[in-house]
Order: C-alpha cells, then sequence, then structure tokens
C-alpha cells in the first residue's frame, strides 16, 4: 500500500515541482505575483512531504573505505590508514541510516581512525541471504571487534547497547585475546525497567503478538528482497513523528514562512535536517520482535536471562573491557538510570574501568550530536580512551555469577549524576556540579 501511496502521487508532485519552478524563475510572470512566494513555498512543502528519502551520503572531509562486509552490515572507515587509535562507532539498527551519526564521526576524525557499521536496508537484501536477528547481530558485532582488532575502542549509540555489551560478555567469557579496551554506551536501553519512557512503556502493555500482528509486513515486489518480512521504515517514521507531533508541525510552518520571507539560510538548514530524518530503512521482522521481547518486555539483559546461541550472556564476565555510560538529562527515548544500567550489572569490572557522564539539558539526539556533545561529551570520551588505551595487567580467573539479583529502581529525587556506585563515576558527577 505504501508504494502504490508513493507511485499515485507521483505526477502530483511532478505538477507541485513545476509549479514551484514556474513561481520561483525571474523570466516567469508567476514569479512576479503578489502571492508567487507563497504558492512556491505551498508546492515545496507538498513535495517533500510525499516523497520517499533516498538514503543520504556523509560528506564528511575525508575518503570513505569498505574494510569488512556481510549481507546485512558493512563497516565504513574514514580517511587512509594511520597509528591513531581506533574508535569503532556502531549505528543504530532502528530506522535511521548511519549516516544520522555524521556528526559524531566528525568529532573523532583529527584523534582517531573512525570506523562505522552501515546496516542495510532489509527490503534491499535478498530473501537468499538468510535470516538475520538479535543473535546474528551479537555474531557480526564479534567478527567486526576481530577483524578490526586488536587495541580496538567502540562506542555504541542507543540501540547497539545491548547486543555489543552482550558481544562483549561472551568474548569476555571465553578469553577472547581481541575484547575490546573500551566500551562507550550512549543513551543506550540496557535496563528499561529504570525511568521508562513512553518507548518504553508501549512493549509492557502489548503482548509480542500486536507487535507481530500490527508491525510486521513482507517487503512487495518491486524491491530486491520481496518476501522477507520486515518492520517497515515508514511505520517507525510515523511513531518517531507522533512521539513530537507539535513541534514538527512548528517547524513546517516555520519553514513555510522562511520561504515566503526569501530566508533561504533558515530554510536551507530545515532541508538539510529533515533530509535525514526522513530517509528510513527496514528492519527484518526477526530481528525487530527478538529485540522488543529480549529489551523491552523480558528484560533479560539485566535479569541474567539472556541468551546468545544457547549460551548465557554474563555480564560478570566482562573484568578487562573499561565502560562508560552516558545518558542526557532530557532523554525522552531511554530514561536516566537505563544506560548506567550496565556499571552496576558488571560486578566484577574495577571502578577505576567504569565511568559516567550525565549531560545537563541534552535530549536523545544531544547526547550524541550537536553542540553539547562536541563541547562536552566528546572531549570525555576521547579522556576515557585514552586512559584505556593499554592493556590491562593480567588478572586471576574469576568464579561468574550464574545468576544477576534484582536491582532496585534507583531514586530519582537524588541527582541522576550522583546515583554511580563507584568511586571513578562519583568524583566524576562531584567536579560536573561543581563546573
Amino acid at each position: 500500500m505504501r508504494d502504490a501511496y508513493d507511485q499515485m502521487l507521483s505526477p502530483m508532485r511532478m505538477a507541485a515541482e513545476m509549479a514551484r519552478t514556474a513561481c520561483e524563475n525571474p523570466f516567469s510572470p508567476l514569479a512576479y505575483m503578489p502571492n508567487g512566494r507563497a504558492v512556491a513555498a505551498s508546492c515545496e512543502l507538498f513535495e517533500r512531504a510525499t516523497r520517499t528519502y533516498a538514503k543520504p551520503r556523509f560528506n564528511l572531509p575525508a575518503s570513505e573505505r569498505v574494510v569488512w562486509e556481510r549481507p546485512f552490515c558493512r563497516v565504513i572507515a574514514f580517511g587512509e590508514p594511520s597509528t591513531k587509535p581506533k574508535l569503532l562507532l556502531v549505528a543504530p539498527l532502528s530506522g535511521h541510516y548511519a549516516t544520522l551519526l555524521r556528526g559524531t564521526v566528525a568529532a573523532f576524525l583529527d584523534t582517531h581512525q573512525v570506523f562505522i557499521t552501515d546496516w542495510a536496508d532489509a527490503k534491499k537484501v535478498p530473501l537468499s541471504a538468510g535470516r538475520f536477528d538479535l543473535d546474528d547481530y551479537i555474531d557480526y558485532c564479534v567478527a567486526m571487534f576481530e577483524s578490526l582488532g586488536p587495541d580496538l575502542h567502540v562506542t555504541a549509540v542507543c540501540q547497539p547497547s545491548v547486543p555489543v555489551l552482550a558481544a562483549i560478555a561472551r568474548m569476555e567469557a571465553e578469553e577472547h585475546p581481541r575484547v575490546p579496551r573500551s566500551a562507550v554506551l550512549i543513551g543506550g536501553p540496557i535496563d528499561t525497567r529504570r525511568s521508562p519512557t513512553a518507548v518504553n512503556r508501549l512493549p509492557q502493555e502489548k503482548p509480542i503478538g500486536w507487535f507481530k500482528q500490527n508491525c510486521i509486513h513482507p517487503v512487495p515486489w518491486t524491491h530486491q528482497g520481496h518476501g522477507r518480512d520486515v518492520y517497515p521504515g515508514f511505520l517507525q517514521l510515523a511513531g518517531f513523528i507522533s512521539m513530537n507531533l507539535d513541534r514538527h508541525q512548528t517547524a513546517h510552518w516555520d519553514m513555510f514562512k522562511h520561504l515566503v520571507q526569501g530566508d533561504g539560510d533558515s530554510a536551507a538548514k530545515h532541508r538539510e535536517f529533515y533530509d535525514e530524518y526522513l530517509a528510513v530503512m527496514d528492519l527484518t521482522a526477526e530481528y525487530y520482535l527478538q529485540t522488543v521481547e529480549t529489551v523491552f518486555i523480558e528484560h533479560s539483559l539485566p535479569k541474567g536471562q539472556m541468551r546468545h546461541r544457547g549460551k548465557a550472556v554474563e555480564l560478570s564476565a566482562i573484568r578487562r573491557c573499561a565502560l562508560m555510560a552516558i545518558e542526557g538529562e532530557k532523554d525522552d527515548i531511554t530514561g536516566i538510570g537505563q544506560t548506567r544500567a550496565a556499571l552496576d550489572l558488571t560486578v566484577n569490572l574495577s571502578a577505576e574501568k567504569k565511568a559516567y557522564h550525565l549531560q545537563m539539558g541534552a535530549g536523545h539526539y544531544g547526547v550524541f550530536n550537536g553542540s553539547r556533545f562536541r563541547a562536552d561529551i566528546a572531549p570525555k570520551i576521547v579522556a576515557f580512551m585514552e586512559a584505556h588505551a593499554k592493556p590491562a595487567v593480567a588478572e586471576p580467573p574469576i568464579r561468574l555469577l550464574h545468576s544477576i539479583p534484582e536491582l532496585a529502581e534507583p531514586d530519582l529525587s537524588i541527582p541522576a549524576a550522583l546515583l554511580t556506585h563507584d568511586a571513578f563515576a562519583a568524583s566524576e558527577a562531584a567536579l560536573e556540579l561543581h563546573a
């Protein structure tokens, strides 16, 4: 239906584009009508509101190379190989393309060899390539860590925090030699029982069957992956927009006024943001449903019940890879405490290898992009990676916990930056409060 709707509107978009051109062309008399700019602005907004947006480009001042590739993901390296520390940014597989992290990549280009996961649009992957679920995601992470290591640092933004942490736990349990030196988890849903948001509450109110019935659709024959069951990007986009509908309506009304007033700079900023925001991709049904059930309904990882290929994912196994958790004060997708839970659950990781940062005034997008990220968060990540650049001294084997006790809900009347249980993060919080 979505593709049919898009095709039916194609002639109307073409007509709107022609009308806009006629009202903007200085050689056209229509451009000098009193309402010419208003007509052109209306036509542009109609065309933009009904088009399907293509995958954006990074457009960064660095060459791009593909250094690892499998059917559902490839890893892009920026710039030529160098002696700088290696940093892998694991982009979210939650609807938007990896280019959403363009600013994140740019923040580390001067200090690191930067790599990023470029996830494939599921509707473009043929059925012959097989399935892709949460277990496969973890396998991909392990394979990427092996390929890019040794001495690799990893940063997971939002959704990949769970599979990245699970991959590290499995590698630690097997004494893998290429466990990352450090992992930074930014706004990740490690334990969604803490400070639950609207995004977290829906899976608690609906059974997994509801998601399967209402969110999963087959790819039509017009795409390479026809026949594959997916969670379509347009449904995800509708959910994203509905969370802040008033804000998006205001932004488009402002765009209309900027066009009428001839404010080209403001209009260009609007186009740049929405060209990225409205470009979405499909997810495989098995990955989406398994993630909803494991992360948001059963809370398997914080309960110590998560398994990968039949083996327990025990966060108590982590003792070499340093961990940093970053959260935003105004994050309406991943509530305060959900990412910090990773520090509480890694009971055998020393306090010196843990760090926590709460970014005041930052929402979900602001913890990995924008001015606050560049000025406050990125320098802290760089310092953390530098502090853990060398391999840790070998430690004696430890007995792994086979179950993790239920964690008490944190008292949010206390400043969230002080909720950490380790001395290193507490000192960081104290410095932030006095800054």
